[in-house]
């Protein structure tokens, strides 16, 4: 892992991650507490999220972006009794710890020794300083049994509808994605006719700009785990920046970047790009938000050598669950591919019956990686998970193949005068202007046009 001038190993990895294994194990943590986890994206966050795995907790990533208030309902809401933070969130939560009465231990990445607070422990109390990790005595894991139906993770949802539910996880849905995402490269040489490669040991090493949070399903379980499987290595940034990426594109010779469609365009679409090495980029990859098939085109006329990519996903099925790249997606540029091996889709009416293809619905799946429901939220998992397919909110179709094509979010689309409004086609008629880098449709309320407003399931 690299971030800024810091280098981190594999082995050095290992070494400080069974430290806090071990030490959270001294603290009392059992399987099954919870430990949460905030923090930016530090060499110090994926140390501390496999260490409290290791112990046999549900490790609750928080997001780094909440403010005090919303960290402290974090905290409770899950129960957590340890917390490992850096001294950025330590600042916004230390006049609320007072309120959170579960919380007994707080760990603080690269800070000193913080005063008045007898529950708050710098982190290298457990690990040492960063520089000394390869150098850390090996100790073994914690004699901890951990099965793959255990509950391993907490992610919160974006709470777009009251406040944020807590996705509850398996090792089981984790490491299905690691696996399961190397679906769509493997699928693409088949299609072309070329042999699957042997691993080779003296290949390169792979090598991933990570812009996107660890907080987020998709930076832990699609990018972190991966590159864990795979023995890639991450390049860490501590804020986006284009010009940075480009840099750290070079520097690094990373293989793949990406992470949300507006990132992609902002790299092809950097007035210095052209300065710099990008020979490396094998792929440029995005989810989590719409993308325009003009993105697509724009990538294959910018940087040829490097394939595009796209999935479909969200918290609850542990971030990637269709995923599309390459030729496939150069003939398919509006769809988000088809379901990873592990997961099936289908698209329902208002009754939940289900559509042939082509037909617009709302989005249904079930698979390996979608967890198992809501932390403490027994009404709002049974409505969302309660016939064994999770409802996942988003319109589409599938087309004869299999591929998803989503259309819109339920809660996004708009009707006028009767007639369902799609935003998505809209911002991506948008797109094809030259002088559009982003666009986003928002609804305005008119008296003519809301009095023929009729709800979608009708």
């Amino acid at each position: 892992m690299v971030y800024e001038d810091e280098r981190v190993t594999y082995a050095a990895f290992r070494r400080a991650a069974l430290h806090v294994a071990q030490a959270l194990v001294r603290d009392g943590i059992r399987p099954g507490d919870r430990v949460a986890l905030a923090m930016r994206n530090l060499p110090e966050w994926p140390v501390a999220f496999y260490g409290a795995l290791l112990a046999g907790a549900i490790v609750t990533p928080l997001n780094a972006w909440w403010t005090g208030a919303e960290l402290e309902y974090g905290l409770n809401d899950s129960g957590s009794r340890v917390a490992i933070v850096d001294a950025e969130r330590l600042d916004r939560l230390a006049a609320h710890l007072p309120n959170c009465p579960a919380l007994e231990r707080v760990y603080v990445s690269r800070a000193g020794s913080p005063d008045g607070n007898a529950r708050v422990m710098p982190l290298k109390s457990i690990t040492g300083p960063f520089a000394s990790w390869a150098t850390l005595p090996e100790l073994p894991p914690p004699d901890v049994a951990i099965a793959p139906e255990d509950d391993a993770t907490i992610f919160y949802t974006s709470g777009t509808t009251g406040k944020p539910k807590g996705a509850l996880g398996t090792h089981r849905n984790a490491t299905t994605v690691a696996v399961a995402s190397l679906f769509s490269p493997l699928r693409n040489l088949l299609r072309r006719g070329e042999p699957i490669p042997a691993p080779d040991p003296a290949a390169p090493q792979r090598a991933a700009l990570l812009s996107i949070p660890f907080f987020h399903v998709t930076g832990c379980m699609a990018v972190l785990n991966s590159a864990l499987a795979t023995g890639g290595k991450i390049v860490l940034m501590r804020r986006w920046d284009a010009l940075r990426a480009l840099e750290l594109i070079e520097r690094e010779r990373c293989t793949t970047a990406g992470g949300v469609p507006t990132i992609a365009w902002q790299l092809l679409e950097h007035p210095e790009r052209g300065r710099f090495d990008l020979s490396s980029l094998e792929s440029i990859s995005y989810g989590g938000a719409p993308a325009s098939p003009e993105l697509v085109r724009r990538i294959a006329e910018i940087i040829p050598h490097s394939a595009p990519g796209i999935g479909w996903g969200m918290t609850e099925t542990s971030a990637t669950f269709t995923s599309h790249s390459a030729e496939e997606y150069v003939l398919r540029p509006d769809s988000s591919g088809p379901a990873l091996p592990i997961g099936e889709m289908k698209i329902v009416d208002g009754r939940g019956q289900a559509l042939p293809a082509g037909e617009t619905g709302e989005l249904v799946v079930r698979g390996a990686n979608v967890v198992r429901g809501y932390w403490n939220k027994p009404e709002a998992t049974a409505q969302t998970f309660g016939d064994g397919w999770l409802r996942t909110g988003d319109i589409g179709r599938l087309d004869e193949e299999g591929y998803l094509y989503i259309v819109d979010r339920m809660k996004d689309m708009l009707i006028r005068g009767g007639e369902n409004i799609y935003c998505i086609e809209v911002e991506s008629t948008l797109y094809e202007h030259p002088a559009v880098m982003d666009a986003a449709l928002v609804a305005s309320r008119t008296r003519r046009w809301a009095r023929s407003r009729v709800p979608w399931s009708a």
